[in-house]
């Protein structure tokens, strides 16, 4: 694998050269970072590639502009129902707690102390809105896990298994609602198709609304690799 810094037009581009690539992919990383991967060095290539994606391109980074991801100050604040507050605030006191107990306070333990604190407030909240939400819905599920995941707000697998991201937390409470009555939707239909979104509109009428919310909102990364 090779990588280098192109430059198209305005914009700044960094190639990922890989040999086993069976196709060319481009994306744009939440801080405004355009990357394409592609099998080929061949300029001309490469080239006919951008300016076949250069709107689609500058659409994503104009959005990266008028959305600019959500950032804390470790140790000082904590990203909670979509809004900023202070660790002394009572709602982190689990959080104070872990930061406090810390005997190295290593960036790599202080996020550690922030994953655990999503992972404990997400069995009470979350369980709760789960709860909530499968009451009314007349559904039953298996059981309820908790994960820290990158790529996904939840699963819901055939053994009527229903994962929630912890990371979930740092969406605002309809968010969160939306993804709860999501999942559960999938006790009943294990797909996305049309029957599966009327049975979500049913119980959360404001549902493509709060999907593209979500999808549009950035959020700060406490991942350690960040």
């Amino acid at each position: 694998m090779h990588t280098s810094e192109i430059n198209f037009k305005d914009l700044s581009i960094l190639h990922v050269h890989k040999k086993a690539l069976k196709n060319s992919y481009i994306s744009v990383t939440n801080d405004a970072k355009v990357i394409l991967k592609t099998s080929s060095r061949s300029k001309l290539y490469i080239e006919d590639l951008l300016t076949k994606k250069e709107s689609w391109i500058r659409k994503q980074l104009t959005k990266q502009e008028q959305n600019p991801p959500i950032e804390i100050n470790l140790e000082d604040e904590v990203l909670l129902f979509g809004e900023i507050y202070s660790v002394d605030a009572k709602d982190a006191e689990i959080l104070r707690n872990y930061l406090c107990n810390l005997r190295k306070p290593t960036k790599e333990n202080i996020l550690k102390c922030y994953d655990n604190f999503y992972k404990e407030y997400a069995k009470n909240y979350l369980t709760q809105r789960v709860e909530h939400y499968s009451n009314i819905m007349n559904l039953k599920y298996s059981e309820l896990r908790f994960k820290k995941m990158k790529s996904r707000w939840g699963s819901c697998n055939s053994l009527r298994v229903i994962t929630l991201n912890t990371n979930l937390l740092k969406l605002y409470k309809e968010q969160i609602d939306y993804v709860v009555v999501h999942e559960l939707a999938h006790l009943v239909h294990m797909n996305h198709s049309k029957a599966f979104h009327t049975l979500v509109e049913r119980y959360f009428s404001e549902a493509l609304r709060v999907k593209k919310d979500i999808r549009e909102r950035k959020l700060y990364s406490m991942d350690a690799s960040k």
